[in-house]
């Protein structure tokens, strides 16, 4: 099997307070103006958000050329005065800059194939936050932006209900993972981190039941779940098979279940109409039997 990189620990990051400077900016896909403003309108409500030189650059399926997307990320993580970074959406590209990226103590907000960002600042032992893109955030409802604002303030996070208990049981770790897809593309490469004794949290969108299970059981297979101590998994968006009886949750339950740990599914995490807001690299405790996903640990403590 596999050895993948193992951060001792996960360090806290600075709070941030109203009014502080924070950088946005697009690793990964193009996007919407008009979504994009929106989010950004949430943003500046609370923070100074300083837009990234290329940020609305198009290179074919990317958002501008790997070069300046990366200058943009270097730019972020570099500056003394960036509290945090913001990124604007999913999509795809990010993984392409991960040999050149050397993240630093900030709080970098986003899912989805920030996942990529987010995995290596978990082999570095850096905590981060999976929660809404900016052109997610806008199209939230008013409580998901409150609950960010309280992740990186350092407020406590109130505990999250799933919907089903997959398999019974109280686990305890650091929790670790996002997006289901771009975890899997990380096997085999030094940006994945080890997932030993966490709490893995999985999420994904537009990936029709037989693509899930081909995923997890390559995850499976290459040994990136030995020592899960527990699986929180959030939601599943438009991945359900047309015409079936059964459901993508179905089909990953029942993987979930292979595991022996504690699993909880239903989480309001992802690319729903809900996204709560978690601190990546924070210890959790997972009580599948009641349903709940409790954070003792936050950003910045």
């Amino acid at each position: 099997m596999l050895e993948y990189n193992r951060a001792v620990s996960f360090a806290p990051v600075p709070p941030l307070v109203p009014g502080a400077e924070v950088a946005v900016i697009a690793p990964s896909s193009p996007f919407d103006r008009e979504i994009f403003e929106r989010g950004l309108a949430v943003l500046a409500s609370r923070y100074r958000p300083v837009i990234a030189p290329h940020l609305f650059e198009r290179h074919r399926h990317l958002a501008g050329t790997d070069e300046h997307r990366l200058a943009d990320l270097a730019q972020a993580f570099s500056n003394p005065a960036t509290g945090a970074i913001f990124t604007v959406r999913g999509g795809y590209g990010a993984a392409r800059l991960l040999p050149h990226f050397t993240p630093a103590p900030r709080a970098l907000v986003g899912f989805s194939d920030t996942t990529a960002l987010h995995a290596v600042m978990q082999v570095r032992g850096l905590r981060s936050v999976h929660g809404p893109v900016l052109t997610q955030l806008g199209r939230l409802p008013p409580a998901a932006a409150v609950r960010l604002f309280d992740a990186l303030e350092g407020r406590p996070l109130a505990p999250l209900a799933g919907t089903r208990t997959i398999t019974p049981g109280v686990a305890s770790g650091p929790l670790l993972g996002g997006n289901l897809s771009v975890l899997s593309r990380l096997v085999g490469t030094p940006f994945m981190p080890s997932l030993r004794g966490a709490v893995l949290l999985l999420e994904d969108v537009g990936e029709r039941p037989y693509r899930l299970d081909r995923i997890w059981t390559h995850l499976a297979q290459a040994g990136a779940f030995e020592g899960v101590a527990g699986v929180a998994l959030g939601e599943l968006t438009g991945c359900e098979e047309p015409g079936a009886s059964w459901t993508a949750a179905d089909v990953l339950d029942e993987l979930a279940v292979t595991l022996g740990v504690p699993c909880l599914g239903g989480l309001p995490i992802g690319h729903g109409e809900v996204n709560d807001a978690v601190v990546l690299g924070a210890q959790v405790r997972l009580d599948a039997t009641t349903r709940r996903l409790e954070f003792p640990q936050g950003l910045c403590s």
